[in-house]
């Protein structure tokens, strides 16, 4: 036995009772770091998300998706009541022209453009 490591005896245990180091084992560092309680955040640390603006392409694309679903929603439910192929195309393009004129008014008054998704009523 070689630091508590290893077989108390090789004796009928089919090996040398060799205790080999492992070459794979990372161990931690040994030194020790010494942290100052004492020590506060900066002005401009700690603040890492608090400036950062969101990207205009990115809310475009989101804002073209929730369009596009109410579109869909749309078609699903005049499709089951019945109306023909070219009655829903219709109607359908002109909900999408309405949602995106409403979507561009509410961009030019300052309210960023998007407005939310939702089933519930």
């Amino acid at each position: 036995m070689y630091n508590g490591i290893g077989l108390q005896t090789p004796r009928g245990s089919g090996t040398n009772g060799y205790v080999q180091t492992s070459k794979f084992l990372i161990r931690g560092k040994t030194s020790k770091v010494v942290v100052d309680r004492n020590l506060r955040f900066g002005p401009d640390q700690g603040m890492g998300c608090i400036g950062k603006k969101a990207n205009k392409e990115i809310l475009e694309h989101d804002q073209k998706r929730q369009i596009e679903l109410k579109v869909v929603i749309l078609e699903d439910k005049l499709s089951e009541q019945g109306y023909n192929d070219a009655d829903i195309v219709d109607k359908c393009e002109d909900f999408r022209h309405k949602l995106e004129a409403e979507a561009s008014a509410m961009a030019e008054d300052g309210y960023g453009g998007g407005f939310i998704v939702s089933d519930k009523k």
